[in-house]
């Protein structure tokens, strides 16, 4: 009877249902750096491969981003115009709407979300 019970219970944990998990989804870009983002790019925390994102949002300006991955934590670079780049690491972009990427004065990054 126990040969038959093991195999049994295996097959049903295997079937029974399993929660969804979360995973990056569009979201809305809002540019807080204080000056206009030549081209935006994205990568996976702890890769290299930087992709390309579509949009180069001006200064205060949204942009709808189109963007699926099942993983969550993302580095995300502007080039700005006049030079230079900024560079958000650790971005979580599971469950957020707006993404909204700052820079102080004195060069400091920093993101909010919504």
């Amino acid at each position: 009877m126990k040969r038959f019970i093991a195999p049994l219970l295996a097959a049903a944990v295997m079937v029974a249902p399993v929660p969804a998990s979360a995973q990056a989804g569009n979201f809305t870009l809002v540019n807080r750096t204080g000056t206009n983002i030549g081209k935006l790019s994205i990568r996976r925390v702890g890769t290299s491969a930087w992709q390309s994102l579509t949009g180069s949002p001006p200064s205060g300006a949204r942009l709808a981003v189109a963007f699926a991955n099942p993983d969550c934590a993302f580095d995300i670079k502007a080039d700005l115009a006049g030079g230079g780049t900024a560079t958000f690491t650790g971005v979580n972009l599971c469950d957020v709407t707006t993404v909204t990427l700052n820079r102080g004065p004195s060069g400091d990054l920093w993101v909010d979300y919504d």
